[in-house]
């Protein structure tokens, strides 16, 4: 991987004002001593005034959704009983990187970002929830290093794309298995033990975080995204501090990606865009009126030598074998498609198949407990509609790319923390 690249608002290789990266890039564990030399852990006096600032800036969620943050704040702090907050650290998607860097790296950014989370809800305890070994190793010691205004647990589970999943949190904090319950209720009305319980995404707690401590800079704290961007061939991933706004060209250049065709958006949520992509903006406004999503800022990019049918094949097949096989039509619903894509591939698939993937990925959206089954609509959905064609191109031949069963381990996709 080739590291870690902090942005310019003009899109050129440089420092954002008060980045999370911080102000160099740390290629170790930042300690609590260093951590303090930058404003860390700064007194919070008044509660509400930090609120209404990550309100007025629009902070998002990190997690994937980009639910307004403020709103998930208040409503965890409204509800009865004493709360509970959750550091989500678990990425599901296989090319995201993001969370286990700041966790590695950055644990007392993220530690601060709860404390605050915790202070502004009247929380009396939290936990941090992970599945990487060395980013609980990382924040096991930044918990050792000084004394902290809050109850902390440190809960490891074991990696899946739905483990981090908010109510597959709260479940296995609880001691269950990390996989999605029906809702309601959710996590801010009933989560852990019962409590009013805030699931946060590390990095929205890490930019909490830092718009406490740089006030001044929090319109660009709140609108810049951490992004991994993965693709083809020779080219290293990297782990991006984007300002908010930043056309994916300029991005996919920076990146060594720029004679890309393609981009594969959000990790597996967000869908393929093709012709126009380099127009698109990392917002999630924009991106949403275009038809993709942002979610959790990884991004795969697609070179002329790609066959978009063979990454949506190994990205359903994957997505398939990541279901947590409680929803029948999940699991009905991500083999099929699944199934039929890789059809499709070998150049077997019959005069129907087109149609069919066509109607399952209208009529498969929001019938499962969880995004999964979603997102391998949406895979499917802007397949079809930004490679018109390409499927039918497929029948009764064999694409050379397509040729190797796709893998259900999301290799294609995954990318290693810098």
């Amino acid at each position: 991987m080739t590291g870690v690249h902090p942005l310019l608002p003009d899109g050129q290789p440089g420092l954002l004002v008060s980045p999370v990266f911080g102000a160099e890039p740390h290629h170790g564990v930042e300690d609590r001593a260093r951590y303090l030399a930058v404003g860390g852990y700064a007194p919070l006096t008044e509660r509400d005034r930090l609120l209404d600032r990550i309100a007025a800036v629009g902070l998002r969620g990190r997690g994937g959704a980009g639910f307004p943050a403020a709103v998930k704040l208040r409503a965890v702090r409204d509800a009865p009983g004493r709360p509970v907050v959750v550091a989500n650290g678990e990425e599901g998607e296989p090319g995201s990187v993001k969370d286990r860097w700041l966790l590695c790296h950055r644990p007392h950014l993220v530690l601060d970002g709860l404390r605050l989370a915790a202070a502004m809800t009247g929380a009396g305890h939290g936990y941090v929830y992970l599945s990487d070994a060395l980013a609980e190793k990382a924040v096991r010691h930044a918990l050792t290093e000084g004394p902290a205004d809050l109850r902390v647990d440190v809960v490891r589970t074991e990696p899946a794309y739905v483990a981090g999943e908010e109510t597959a949190v709260v479940r296995r904090i609880g001691g269950g298995p990390a996989l999605p319950t029906a809702k309601p209720p959710r996590p801010f009305e009933a989560g852990v033990g019962g409590a009013p319980t805030l699931v946060a995404n590390v990095e929205t707690l890490a930019r909490i975080a830092m718009l406490h401590a740089c006030p001044d800079a929090a319109v660009a704290v709140a609108g810049a995204h951490l992004v991994t961007v993965s693709g083809t061939g020779d080219t290293a991933a990297a782990l991006a501090e984007v300002p908010a706004g930043t056309h994916l060209k300029v991005l996919a250049d920076l990146c060594g990606h720029g004679r890309a065709e393609a981009v594969l958006l959000g990790g597996l949520f967000g869908g393929f865009h093709g012709v126009g992509w380099t127009d698109l903006q990392l917002d999630h406004d924009r991106l949403n009126a275009a038809g993709g999503a942002l979610g959790c800022g990884a991004l795969h990019f697609l070179h002329p030598e790609d066959c978009p049918v063979a990454v949506a094949t190994e990205a359903a097949a994957y997505l398939a074998a990541q279901s947590s096989r409680q929803c029948g039509v999940c699991v009905s619903g991500t083999g099929a498609l699944a199934q039929t894509l890789a059809a499709v591939a070998r150049g077997a698939a019959d005069d129907a198949a087109t149609g069919q993937l066509y109607r399952w990925s209208r009529h498969l959206p929001g019938r499962g407990a969880c995004g999964l089954l979603d997102a391998a609509a949406r895979i499917v959905a802007t397949l079809l509609a930004h490679f018109p064609g390409r499927l039918d191109a497929h029948r009764d031949t064999t694409c050379p790319t397509c040729a190797d069963p796709a893998p259900h381990d999301g290799r294609r996709f995954t990318v290693a923390v810098p």
